[in-house]
């Protein structure tokens, strides 16, 4: 005998073969179980899985409509912003216009003004002018035979001469001008001269030589003196006696009578 032969077996007992099917048959059950859960599950995981893929497309197509409504906003505020500027920029316009012209017309009225008060000035100094050369006129005529020189009396038509001219005292001095209100020196003498009959030349050189050559010692009422020489004198006028000439000086005196002591003459010719 065995010297174990006494102590119990320590082996489990064997299962019989039905029991080990039976249980093989149940673990393949749920291992079937498992796997068509598995697989069922997977499936069913896999639809987020494709939803999540979806999104991204249908934010995109979101995104690209919201910024197309925010484009075509931001074109209306534009087209709104755009209308009141151009608004306001007519607006403007209308007002820079009527300011315009309203400071045009005041211009407009200032110089109509201003020109009426110059033509009622040049009519008042004519009627004055006319009024003294009328007066000037009477005392010449009546003052003529008392009327002397250095040398000797005026002749009647020397006279004429000297009281035409008197009559111009005031004028106004301008280069080329022969009346009735502005003269030269020379278009002066030649008007003065035609009033005794006489047609004198235009110019001061011409004038200078026209008559008969009689110096500056001894000149008598009437004789034309002028400055300058004979046949190139750049002034004339007439002598009145007392040693005074009469003359369309210059712009600044215009017509007056002055002494030849201030303003020695280079020659006199008689013409009267």
């Amino acid at each position: 005998m065995s010297h174990t032969a006494h102590i119990p077996s320590h082996r489990k007992p064997r299962r019989s073969a039905s029991k080990v099917a039976l249980r093989a048959g149940v673990a393949g059950g749920v291992l079937s179980t498992l796997a068509v859960a598995g697989a069922s599950g997977s499936a069913n995981a896999a639809e987020p899985v494709t939803e999540t893929i979806e999104m991204p497309t249908l934010t995109t197509e979101l995104a690209t409509k919201m910024a197309a409504t925010a484009d075509a906003t931001q074109d209306v505020a534009d087209s709104v912003r755009h209308q009141a500027e151009q608004d306001a920029a007519t607006e403007k316009a209308v007002k820079d216009a009527k300011k315009a012209k309203a400071e045009a017309e005041r211009k407009a009225e200032a110089k109509k003004k201003a020109a009426a008060e110059r033509a009622e000035e040049a009519r008042q100094a004519r009627a004055d002018r006319s009024t003294e050369r009328a007066a000037l006129s009477t005392q010449s005529a009546s003052d003529s035979s008392s009327e002397a020189s250095t040398a000797a009396p005026a002749s009647g038509s020397a006279g004429a001469v000297v009281s035409f001219m008197k009559a111009q005292l005031g004028d106004a001095y301008v280069m080329g001008g022969t009346g009735p209100n502005s003269w030269d020196c020379s278009g002066l003498v030649q008007a003065a001269f035609k009033q005794a009959g006489v047609d004198l030349p235009r110019t001061s050189q011409a004038q200078s030589t026209a008559g008969t050559q009689v110096g500056t010692s001894n000149p008598q009422v009437g004789d034309i003196l002028y400055w300058g020489g004979a046949g190139s004198a750049f002034h004339t006028g007439v002598y009145i006696g007392d040693g005074q000439y009469l003359d369309a000086a210059n712009p600044g005196k215009g017509v007056v009578i002055q002494d030849l002591s201030g303003y020695p003459a280079d020659g006199a010719v008689r013409v009267l």
